[in-house]
């Protein structure tokens, strides 16, 4: 199925909306309740999956949704359509804040990109949104999303969202080194795979974590700044009742010395 080709415009620096504009009859699907505004002629249908199979049968959408359960997503998606008689627009709003990164998929390697599973935002009708399994034993349980990861599929644009700044490294047959918690999307060609973080001496004191994503190959990744999961640990960690610690494991130790 040929994605519909939008247009767009992405406002805000800390706090992103991505504003979509519709031509007659054309749709974007997104995330329940990512909706920010739409104007008149915008109509919106909540619908099981995707849309990118009506041919499927209603056991095949039941399927496909409720694998989207696995990634802690909703069971069902929102597809706004115009249906008027000129341009319209609909804009989404991201969940938290951080960068809205749109991607043509026309672009990326096999028109498939592999993100954390609450990365999706938004895309054009066409795009498929799946489940994606991690097959490595290692990365499943010590890289930060687990075995299931989502897999976006089509030929026009998407939208992903993550915390703080988004940048894009380009790999040639190297490997990269990151904090398991800020990988945000890789092309499907990149190795993912988890490794102990140095020697037990770095593991245990370092505060970097005991394990390190690495990603290998040559194509594409993206890497987020503040993963939504430090942000909430380092706000939960900061309340009137808490006190300062280090990082490493020996940060709860020191109120055991104290009067």
């Amino acid at each position: 199925m040929r994605s519909h080709q939008i247009d767009f415009q992405i406002h805000g620096e800390d706090i992103q909306i991505v504003e979509i504009e519709l031509d007659p009859q054309e749709t974007v699907i997104a995330e329940a309740g990512a909706m920010l505004f739409m104007e008149d002629g915008i109509q919106f249908e909540t619908k099981l999956g995707d849309g990118t199979a009506p041919e499927q049968g209603f056991l095949g959408k039941v399927f496909q949704a409720g694998s989207r359960l696995l990634t802690g997503e909703s069971l069902f998606m929102t597809h706004f359509t115009n249906r008027g008689y000129g341009k319209r627009k609909v804009a989404f709003a991201a969940p938290y804040p951080g960068t809205i990164k749109p991607v043509d998929l026309a672009q990326i390697y096999q028109n498939t990109l592999i993100v954390q599973k609450d990365a999706f935002l938004c895309a054009a009708l066409g795009t498929s949104i799946n489940i994606h399994f991690n097959k490595r034993l290692g990365a499943g349980f010590f890289g930060g999303e687990g075995f299931i990861l989502q897999r976006i599929q089509g030929d026009g644009m998407a939208f992903i969202h993550s915390g703080g700044v988004v940048i894009e490294r380009q790999l040639s047959n190297e490997t990269l080194r990151v904090d398991t918690g800020c990988i945000v999307a890789f092309e499907p060609q990149i190795h993912f795979d988890i490794q102990a973080a140095g020697n037990l001496k770095s593991m245990i004191f370092g505060g970097e974590g005991m394990f390190l994503a690495t990603l290998s190959g040559t194509g594409r990744v993206w890497l987020q700044s503040l993963p939504i999961s430090k942000l909430i640990q380092r706000l939960s960690s900061s309340g009137p009742n808490t006190k300062k610690e280090g990082g490493s494991v020996l940060g709860g130790l020191g109120s055991l010395f104290e009067d």
